[in-house]
């Protein structure tokens, strides 16, 4: 796989249905124009946009949109008082896949991090996406804690 100009950078709103597109279904890729940027997701968007601590993020090759990822920095009072970056909606295209781009994806999203000054990175996966775990594992991440969710 030829990349000519990878880059790793916040979402533009025109990109909102690339990476909705992306979110939709991780196992086909999903032409962006059929899809619906509704309300709630144009609302969303602008409230990560406007949000200093949140990034939505994608990585592109030139115009086209090969994967995203949601970034959520915590202040907290453990670690010093260092911020933690929280990691969610982690997708590469499907038909991108087992090229390097998730790990491009994941280190470039990491060193972003270190330079804001994090003293870690954390994530969930499902349980059941055993490709996924071995994937993070690869990348330096430990199963250090148990997730509890509540849907509301």
């Amino acid at each position: 796989m030829i990349l000519r100009d990878l880059t790793l950078r916040p979402a533009t709103r025109t990109e909102l249905p690339a990476v909705l597109a992306l979110l939709a279904d991780e196992d086909r890729v999903v032409d962006p124009a059929s899809v619906t940027v509704t309300e709630a997701y144009d609302r969303a968007f602008t409230d990560i946009e406007d949000d200093p601590r949140n990034e939505m993020l994608v990585l592109t090759d030139g115009e086209l949109v090969l994967g995203c990822l949601q970034v959520t920095y915590i202040p907290g009072l453990g670690r010093g008082g260092a911020e933690r970056a929280l990691v969610e909606a982690v997708r590469i295209r499907a038909d991108r896949r087992g090229g390097g781009l998730g790990r491009e994806l994941m280190e470039r999203a990491a060193a972003r991090a270190r330079e804001r000054g994090c003293a870690l990175v954390q994530l969930t996966s499902g349980k059941r996406r055993t490709d996924a775990h071995r994937f993070y594992a690869s990348l330096g991440y430990t199963r250090s804690h148990e997730g509890f969710k509540l849907a509301l």
